[in-house]
């Protein structure tokens, strides 16, 4: 448990029926589908090393638990079966990768699922799903009726994971047929920071912050190759806050992305970014001290924005392929800041996709935010810490550095 605590009863039920060992979970994989490789990135020691963290740091309980090994092997199985889906129709990674795809970063909480969301619908465009995201594998035959199966296998799962966390859906709200983020794919990779922001797992995040993320986006590259077959190639457009610890190897997979960079006042960011951190890691994990949360999602916010400052100034010759947008823009007028990326990027935007992103625009609701749980006393305290940090990139961005 690494909390120094007697575990209880229940924590000692959960661990003999549910525990988390990389060779026995790799095990019973194998078991589970009938098949013997991985393929390629190695698991390890990616995965000894999340889990160790996670028995040793995460303070999970009971139900979390339970989840996390459910989740993971459910990442190993799918491993298999697309190790094996490769081997067997290896056209499916032979076919050309559409160029120019879009990728949106930026600090979470800044308005780019809404973006993602609004790009998605523009018929020239792809992003990868919900659903297909969770369940990759391509069919052997009758591919209409599969995917209806694999939607509605996907909206099952979703269903019963908000019976089971619905405090989740409040703060990050899925669904089977939405556009997911690139973190879950990298999950399959064990080099995810999907894994440091649901669980406390420092000796794992140091690790992930050492390695070399080139595996992580080759596997995307080959994922999405894998959702596109065998379909027309359009353009991707994908998402991640967390491709601002990537951007090297990002650039080196994907040569020819164009990056656009949502902008946000850190502050509003914090109280948003650091609500659902809580609510994530209660998921798996007995509840952090509200000040070692705001503490942590402070750093880590002022960190990211110096990556991202320190990398576009190494890299002036990539200045023509970041689209910058302020949240305040993208959500006082979405189709105007629409119409300025089509715009940067020099893609022409029919009437059509206008019509569709209008509407969903119209339907935004869902992005009013939730009410903050955690205790106020600890905001001004941690900002003032990290407000000289904040400085440069408010300036920058012309974003004001106000709490």
């Amino acid at each position: 448990m690494g909390t120094g605590k007697r575990p209880s009863l229940g924590d000692r039920l959960s661990e003999s029926l549910w525990g988390l060992d990389s060779q026995e979970l790799c095990a019973s994989a194998q078991r589970r589908t009938g098949l013997l490789d991985f393929g390629e990135p190695p698991l390890e020691p990616a995965l000894s090393t999340f889990v160790d963290s996670l028995e040793r740091e995460a303070d999970l309980h009971p139900i979390g638990r339970f989840l996390m090994r459910l989740h993971l092997l459910g990442l190993l199985e799918t491993r298999l079966r697309l190790a094996k889906a490769w081997q067997d129709l290896p056209q499916t990674l032979e076919a050309p990768f559409p160029q120019r795809p879009l990728f949106i970063v930026g600090m979470p909480r800044s308005g780019s699922t809404f973006l993602h969301e609004l790009l998605a619908e523009d018929p020239a465009n792809r992003a990868p799903r919900v659903w297909e995201v969770m369940f990759p594998v391509p069919p052997r035959t009758d591919a209409e009726r599969e995917r209806r199966r694999r939607i509605c296998k996907a909206e099952f799962c979703l269903w019963w994971f908000r019976r089971l966390a619905p405090e989740a859906d409040s703060v990050y709200p899925l669904r089977a047929r939405t556009p997911h983020e690139c973190v879950a794919i990298h999950s399959y990779t064990l080099l995810s920071e999907e894994f440091v922001s649901t669980c406390r797992v420092p000796s794992y995040e140091k690790y992930l912050r050492a390695a070399d993320l080139t595996p992580a986006y080759i596997w995307q590259k080959r994922f999405l190759q894998t959702l596109q077959f065998p379909g027309e190639p359009k353009r991707w457009i994908l998402k991640s806050p967390d491709h601002v610890h990537g951007l090297e190897e990002l650039f080196s997979v994907f040569p020819d992305a164009m990056i656009i960079q949502t902008h946000r006042n850190p502050f509003q960011v914090l109280r948003s970014s650091a609500e659902l951190t809580r609510v994530l890691q209660s998921l798996y994990a007995r509840p952090s001290e509200a000040g070692q949360v705001v503490a942590r999602e402070t750093r880590l916010l002022a960190d990211g924005t110096e990556r991202f400052l320190q990398f576009r100034d190494a890299h002036p010759e990539l200045a023509c392929r970041f689209v910058d947008i302020k949240y305040s823009d993208l959500v006082a007028e979405p189709l105007t800041a629409i119409q300025h990326i089509y715009q940067r990027l020099g893609l022409p935007l029919s009437q059509t996709a206008s019509a569709c992103m209008k509407l969903v625009a119209s339907k935004r609701s869902r992005y009013r935010g939730v009410v903050n749980r955690l205790n106020p006393i600890h905001w001004g305290r941690e900002a003032e810490a990290q407000a000289q940090r904040f400085e440069r990139y408010c300036s920058r961005f012309d974003l004001g550095l106000s709490q």
